[in-house]
């Protein structure tokens, strides 16, 4: 048979892989950053577009679509073509994908710290920069088909079905989280409304976390591994399974992010269902990785690349089982809004994604640039140092989760709170922040090494930019074995796989967010429930702007203990006007839900005070200060367009209402500075802190009229 001749496109690969380890370095930097905040919330220096609130989302989007992104393209366009013997079927759609991908994350690093944000965890970017995600990632999509309609090979491997599951399945994610009315170039507000928006969100949240930071890596540990190892995956037969299970069930988790919160029961009870059954395919998957060095621990002792993969496959298996567990409505009225759902995830991004991608890195650039690794020695020490940082990172934060929870929950004999102020659980997890803080940097240093190491290598050898290669032409007629296995029908047919991904994953997708998510007559509704007013509105957008929601939750749960210390359980018609929810995922401060209200009011002085240095009014408070809101002028330019966007979206601002709102603004903050000169405070009523004010004493005012909550279906 003729072979033709061809060379795999490297340079591609190479640009990945420097933006992955750049990226990689700045995204854990911010984390290490955010993290000593919590320790020495001075740390910003008074500097509003590094205060946690802000930053935070910044190290989430560096870490996920920044570091872990630019492995799994880089990953992906190694392992492609090779699999598929071809080059990439367009170097310039390759080169458009990278830069562009670089463009949207240089996007993320501007905009977020000034404050543009939708709030909506790992999809806080706005309008325009989620176009260009879509834009981009329809590039590499479309890259990736062609290149398997062009390929040399028949069969399909795995990595591949993950590869395809991954495309598809983020795009439908993204376009429907991303449904955004705009108000402005860099504002917006979510189309969904509530516990639609969180159901939606968490839909989103979940599966990102499931096709963005797994699927990928999964093919990429079905292609290396093996290929480290120099053995064939373990089993065939299981790969097949745990590839179909985890597709079809992992997209019904989500709602597990939502237990005992206003969203709807059976929701609720089908989230937790599907995660305890997503047991079974990801543990196939851990298996099916780890067998495959079965016999060939003697180059895992050996091989600093098999180590972290080793490692990484490991931590994979415990955050697959940690996760499910808490689903359990039990453990998860423990765990939720605690520092033990911070570490569960950060056993998954340092020790799955991070150490997949350090062993990825280790295998490749001696590899492309055709020479050895420059130092082992350095590569094992990489791989200590980094090891005892997850677990000097994770451990203290499992631990400071339970004292969250225990601290919260717990009563005197007599039936009144033990802890009563919310602070008194704060203060004594600082210690255990800063040896999270202090894991976090050696795990840090330890990049850092790999970062010379690799250097090093590369300096070392000659890079193959185009590296050459030959295989016969794809026969264009094809019998099949006799007694073939039938999976292998649908790997020599690409599309079909496609179809039938889009397919599995669109089930769950649609029984859960149709009914709760996109019928807005199955939300009840609470008839003493009002639209904010402009002030209200504007308070609201830079509480979102500061990244508030970062640290406060605004969701009352039906636990004793939350009713006693905040007030009236949430009830999902609360929310019916909250473009976007504001529900929260983690309480370092304590909940908001009920704030304005009479069992929680305070003065507006004290809020004044609170934001200009909050250790003032709370000692021992982990808050940075906001003196920017009082010295910043409230702008009220789009206020037109927000009242007009609020009303498409739903909310009952009469027609024209629009012309009349700033003079209803203005009366409402003459009233609030009005109250503050009566303190002694001065402050002119057009400043921020006034319209923060006025949102944070609406809060949970809503009810108050009627303590039933009286619900009506409109």
């Amino acid at each position: 048979m003729e072979m033709e001749k061809f060379s795999y496109d490297n340079g591609i690969v190479r640009k990945f892989l420097i933006a992955t380890v750049v990226f990689g370095v700045i995204g854990m930097l911010v984390g290490l950053t955010a993290a000593l905040q919590l320790v020495f919330p001075e740390l910003n220096a008074g500097l509003q577009w590094i205060t946690f609130g802000r930053i935070r989302p910044l190290h989430t989007n560096a870490v996920i679509f920044a570091f872990v992104g630019n492995g799994i393209f880089a990953g992906v366009y190694y392992s492609l073509q090779r699999l598929l013997k071809t080059r990439m079927w367009s170097d310039m759609l390759s080169n458009i994908n990278f830069w562009g991908w670089q463009l949207i994350i240089l996007s993320a690093v501007i905009t977020l710290p000034l404050g543009y944000t939708t709030s909506k965890e790992y999809a806080e970017l706005e309008w325009p920069i989620d176009i260009a995600i879509a834009l981009i990632w329809v590039v590499f999509g479309l890259n990736m088909i062609m290149t398997l309609v062009k390929r040399r090979e028949r069969h399909i491997y795995v990595a591949i079905w993950f590869y395809i599951a991954t495309f598809v399945t983020v795009a439908i994610l993204h376009i429907f989280n991303s449904f955004e009315l705009p108000v402005s170039f860099m504002k917006s507000y979510s189309w969904y409304a509530g516990v639609q928006d969180a159901l939606v969100q968490w839909w989103y949240g979940h599966n990102a976390v499931a096709f963005f930071l797994t699927t990928p890596y999964l093919g990429l540990m079905y292609y290396f591994v093996p290929k480290a190892a120099n053995r064939p995956v373990y089993s065939y037969r299981l790969s097949i399974i745990h590839f179909w299970a985890l597709i079809f069930i992992y997209i019904w988790a989500g709602p597990h992010h939502l237990l005992y919160t206003s969203l709807p029961d059976w929701a609720q009870s089908l989230g937790v269902v599907f995660s305890i059954m997503l047991i079974a395919p990801s543990w196939g998957g851990m298996l099916n990785g780890l067998l495959t060095l079965r016999g060939a621990w003697d180059k895992v002792r050996d091989s600093a690349v098999l180590k972290f993969m080793v490692v990484a496959i490991t931590c994979y298996g415990m955050t697959t089982f940690e996760g499910p567990m808490m689903s359990l409505k039990s453990v998860n009225a423990i765990s939720h809004f605690t520092d033990w759902t911070i570490a569960h995830v950060h056993i998954g991004g340092l020790g799955w994604n991070g150490f997949l991608t350090f062993g990825m890195l280790y295998f490749l650039i001696p590899k492309m640039w055709d020479t050895k690794l420059y130092s082992m020695k350095l590569a094992n020490f990489h791989f200590w140092i980094g090891t005892l940082g997850i677990i000097f990172y994770a451990i203290p934060l499992y631990w400071a989760g339970f004292t969250q929870s225990l601290m919260w929950k717990e009563f005197t004999p007599d039936g009144f709170l033990a802890y009563p102020n919310f602070l008194e659980t704060v203060t004594q997890l600082i210690p255990m922040y800063a040896m999270r803080a202090f894991g976090g940097l050696i795990y840090i240093i330890g990049v850092l090494v790999m970062v010379y190491n690799l250097m090093m290598t590369a300096k070392s050898g000659s890079f193959i930019a185009n590296e050459e290669a030959q295989a016969p032409a794809l026969s264009p007629t094809f019998t099949p074995h006799s007694g073939e296995y039938w999976h292998r029908a649908i790997e020599r047919k690409p599309l079909m796989l496609m179809v039938l991904a889009i397919v599995a994953v669109s089930i769950g997708g649609l029984i859960e967010i149709i009914p709760t998510g996109l019928v807005k007559s199955n939300i009840p509704t609470i008839s003493s429930v009002k639209p904010y007013t402009p002030l209200e509105l504007e308070g609201r957008d830079l509480y979102i702007r500061e990244g508030c929601n970062n640290c406060h939750s605004q969701m009352i749960r039906p636990f004793r203990s939350e009713t006693e210390r905040y007030g009236e359980y949430s009830k999902a018609g609360e929310f019916v006007y909250d473009h976007p929810f504001l529900w929260g995922s983690k309480r370092t401060g304590p909940d908001l839900a009920r704030e304005g209200g009479a069992k929680l009011r305070k003065p507006n002085s004290w809020h004044y005070n609170h934001m200009l240095d909050p250790r003032t009014m709370s000692p021992g408070s982990i808050m940075p200060p906001y003196p920017w809101m009082i010295d910043q002028e409230l702008d009220v330019s789009d206020l037109e367009a927000k009242i007009n966007a609020m009303r498409t979206l739903g909310v009952p601002y009469p027609e024209g209402y629009e012309k009349q709102a700033m003079m209803d603004l203005e009366a409402q903050s003459a009233e609030i500075a009005d109250d503050l000169m009566a303190s002694g405070i001065e402050v002119s009523q057009n400043r921020e802190i006034i319209a923060l004010i006025a949102y944070l004493q609406r809060l949970g005012t809503d009810i108050e009229s009627d303590d039933k909550a009286v619900t009506t279906n409109p």
